[in-house]
């Protein structure tokens, strides 16, 4: 998976996250993330701007990737404040932050856009202070995103989790996925279903209710295929469709 890095564990203890990639699916990696695949796989670089999006307020950029779909860019920053992710499991409502409005926007745009339809959640990562499902890859494969990536809105109010400037990302939280370079989110996000130690890099741009937690309870109960700490879920789920209400 060499779009997403996703966050796989703090390795050896309170050893601090690496920045690793992988470009296999299931290798315990030690970030939550996208990134663009390299010749040799272990430098990301991100391509100069080619389009910004019509909204004044947001810096959304052309990435110099194929869409996993075809879509277009958001073009404000309006959103529903409830954005529903109809899974094969059931239901998992997502309340969208007003403190990330172009987030937010992004998110509630590609879902009306269909982005999201019967997509898979492609990762499942089990650890001690790391657990966490990722989805919005319509390729199913951790390498595709929007075409396009999202301006920082990294949060500020995260409790420090008492090793260096990492926080702990709660249970409930959904967080956009990146590549660790800066403004590089895309279409990729995380829903953490037991609290998550990490760097405060990573938007937080909704919260999960006890409804939908019941349902990424059980989806995450099976844990990983094959085993292991990180990759694909032993149960698959799709989503069948994402709606901003």
């Amino acid at each position: 998976m060499s779009r997403i890095r996703t966050a796989a564990a703090l390795l050896v203890g309170a050893a601090a996250l690496a920045a690793c990639t992988s470009t296999t699916q299931g290798t315990p990696v030690a970030d939550v993330g996208t990134t663009r695949p390299t010749a040799n796989d272990q430098t990301v670089t991100m391509p100069p701007p080619t389009t910004t999006s019509a909204s004044s307020s947001c810096d959304y950029r052309s990435d110099g990737q194929e869409p996993a779909r075809d879509v277009d860019m958001p073009s404000g920053t309006d959103a529903p404040k409830t954005v529903t992710l109809a899974t094969d499991h059931g239901d998992i409502p997502m309340a969208m932050s007003a403190d990330t409005p172009c987030t937010t926007a992004s998110i509630a745009h590609l879902a009306k856009s269909g982005f999201y339809d019967d997509t898979p959640c492609h990762r499942l990562t089990k650890a001690d202070s790391l657990s966490v499902l990722q989805c919005g890859d319509p390729s199913g494969t951790g390498t595709g995103g929007p075409g396009y990536t999202l301006p920082d809105e990294n949060p500020t109010d995260l409790k420090p989790a008492g090793q260096g400037d990492y926080v702990v990302y709660p249970r409930g939280t959904v967080a956009m996925a990146n590549t660790g370079a800066p403004h590089s989110g895309g279409s990729q996000f995380f829903l953490v279903y037991a609290d998550s130690v990490l760097p405060p890099t990573y938007a937080v741009f909704a919260t999960v209710d006890d409804e939908g937690l019941a349902v990424l309870d059980k989806i995450t109960k099976a844990g990983v295929q094959g085993g292991g700490s990180d990759g694909a879920p032993a149960t698959p789920v799709k989503i069948q469709q994402a709606k901003a209400d």
